[in-house]
């Protein structure tokens, strides 16, 4: 399950992606977000790990979309 941050940053991701058909950069990351550099290296790290993006920091502004919405977990409703 992806924090609040984790998900904003991959909705960021996605829409941008798709209004501009590129990706956006870690600064425009940081601004939409309001964190730092640092702080939006650390989200994509994470989104990177659970497979989310494909994305590394040795090239920081290309990132690829592999899912652009959270998984769900296989939670049955109404109780059982």
């Amino acid at each position: 399950m992806l924090s609040d941050i984790e998900r904003k940053v991959l909705r960021i991701i996605y829409n941008y992606s798709i209004i501009r058909r590129r990706p956006p950069s870690i600064d425009v990351i940081s601004v939409k977000t309001g964190r730092d550099r640092d702080g939006v290296i650390a989200v994509l790290d994470v989104l990177a790990r659970e497979e989310y993006i494909e994305w590394d920091r040795s090239n920081p502004d290309h990132m690829v979309v592999i899912e652009g919405w959270e998984r769900r977990d296989d939670i049955r409703w109404g109780g059982n």
